[in-house]
């Protein structure tokens, strides 16, 4: 019997986050983003060495940092160097309720070129997210001539 190279349920490529306040992130990712928690390993200290949630159909691994083994979090590291990306039904509300939950924004929802409605916020563990909801498909084409449109006059989304 072969086994799938991908688990079952999972995708790809899958974030992996590392976090001072795994357990404290998970219960933010939950109030935020309507996070399910699906696996939690805890060492003796109490620093998670590994858990997993689901945000929608998309699993998030996350761990405490680890100094000590090269794993540092945003915050000892001094900012993200990434960003990830949440598709929702309603940003707007999707939005207000990881701002109501503690997270800080960095950019107002708004309409962007591109054919999406977005925003982007940093959680209070240093990641930043960008939540967003697709509100128009664009042509390639359109696409070129709103991102050059954009460029010009140095209104980028």
């Amino acid at each position: 019997m072969s086994v799938n190279p991908v688990p079952d349920g999972y995708h790809t490529v899958t974030p992996y986050l590392f976090v001072r306040g795994a357990a404290q992130a998970i219960d933010f990712y939950r109030q935020a983003f309507g996070a399910v928690e699906t696996a939690r390993l805890a060492g003796a200290q109490g620093k998670l060495g590994h858990a997993e949630i689901r945000i929608g159909d998309s699993a998030i691994m996350l761990a405490d940092e680890m100094p000590e083994m090269g794993i540092s979090s945003p915050q000892t590291l001094g900012g993200a160097p990434m960003c990830l990306l949440l598709y929702v039904d309603d940003v707007d509300a999707r939005f207000q309720q990881a701002l109501s939950a503690g997270a800080t924004e960095v950019r107002p929802v708004r309409d962007q070129f591109y054919g999406d409605r977005s925003g982007t916020l940093a959680d209070p563990f240093g990641h930043l997210w960008t939540i967003a909801s697709h509100v128009e498909d664009v042509s390639p084409e359109e696409l070129l001539r709103r991102f050059e449109a954009a460029m010009a006059s140095q209104n980028i989304a």
